[in-house]
């Protein structure tokens, strides 16, 4: 069976091969199409080491994947520009004491920047990955979608894409569950049908991650204080911490709090301090307004006092939000209900109906 994507078969198409399932599908699918394909695989960093992201394994399987489907595989090194134009903010962002979403940032700045110059290079008029979204067009132009698999939908990271790569990109996966994706994989005898889907950083993989920020920044111990300034324990460096965390803290509790476990409320930089409460559900972790900044819009920008939904995190649940713009460049969000953990640093993105509208970073929760 042939499944639809965004009808753009016309002229090269170059697709990002990561090893993983996701993308040989999403190559599977366009070659059925017959359209005129190639593969990259794109190496982004350099210190693979026993807790890195194996890069010369996800090689042979993107390889492999490439080699069953009868499709050239080329490898491009953009390592100097994530650097320089991911890895380098995500420290500034930790060294200030924000959560940063490398995801985002990497999505725009490798994968539909670097990757898609360099395709261009090549002569393809397409770039296609193995995000599950979907494009739509109208009068106005074009449209990010959340693709038909809730559960995996990625939109979260792609809410920083323009028109214009919009424009040359192609999401095969679209319409297709996970599941689906998978069974396809196995059908058609794709190596990697049954490889773990990847995690952690952005083409870093998955580390200890405490232990991997410390490699940049520095242990810096200081005072973990209670909701009434009380010390209570000691970190070895606040940027190392986020805003909800229980784990890692080096702190529990005792018989007189009824071990109840502690979750931190706030870092200060400034002072090397983390603030930490007990119970998960504690008020003052919650909180029912927002202010963003570094406002992006896709297409058309939402309306002042217009009822969205939005996330402040992958995976979430959908929230229903009022949008308010305290002027063209931040953002106030008043929540429906109180949320969690908001992080400065992180991510607002909003949506109407299914569309991905755009969205800002968090500055503070309020």
């Amino acid at each position: 069976m042939i499944y639809p994507y965004p009808s753009k078969q016309s002229g090269k198409i170059m697709v990002g091969l990561s090893g993983g399932v996701d993308s040989a599908v999403s190559a599977l699918l366009l070659k059925q199409q017959g359209c005129d394909l190639e593969a990259v695989f794109m190496k982004n960093w350099e210190e693979d080491d026993a807790d890195g992201c194996a890069a010369a394994e996800d090689l042979d399987y993107a390889q492999r994947s490439a080699d069953k489907l009868g499709i050239v595989l080329r490898t491009v090194n953009f390592s100097s520009e994530y650097w320089d134009s991911v890895f380098s903010h995500f420290l500034d962002e930790y060294q200030s004491g924000r959560t940063p979403n490398p995801d985002i940032l990497c999505n725009k700045e490798i994968k539909f920047r670097a990757f898609l110059d360099y395709a261009q290079t090549l002569g393809a008029h397409y770039i296609a990955t193995g995000h599950y979204a979907d494009i739509k067009t109208s009068a106005q132009g074009y449209h990010l979608m959340q693709s038909q698999d809730q559960n995996k939908d990625q939109t979260y990271f792609l809410y920083l894409l323009e028109q214009k790569k919009l424009a040359q990109t192609i999401f095969p996966l679209a319409h297709l569950q996970k599941s689906a994706v998978r069974q396809l994989a196995k059908q058609h005898g794709l190596p990697c049908y049954n490889r773990k889907d990847s995690s952690g950083i952005c083409f870093i993989g998955e580390r200890r991650f405490t232990d991997f920020l410390a490699r940049y920044l520095p242990q810096h111990a200081g005072d973990i204080l209670d909701e009434h300034g009380r010390v209570v324990g000691h970190h070895q460096g606040c940027w190392y911490a986020t805003i909800g965390q229980r784990r890692g803290l080096g702190i529990g509790g005792t018989k007189a709090d009824n071990n109840s476990p502690w979750y931190v409320i706030a870092k200060d930089v400034a002072r090397n301090t983390l603030t930490v409460v007990q119970n998960a559900n504690h008020p003052l972790l919650f909180h029912s307004k927002l202010r963003a900044d570094k406002i992006h819009w896709i297409n058309q920008p939402a309306h002042h006092g217009e009822s969205l939904e939005c996330r402040i995190r992958h995976r979430q649940p959908l929230q229903k939000c009022t949008v308010y713009f305290d002027d063209e460049q931040h953002l106030l969000l008043c929540f429906e209900q109180a949320q969690r953990a908001i992080s400065p640093g992180q991510s607002a993105v909003l949506y109407r109906q299914r569309e991905c509208l755009g969205g800002g970073v968090i500055q503070e929760a309020l």
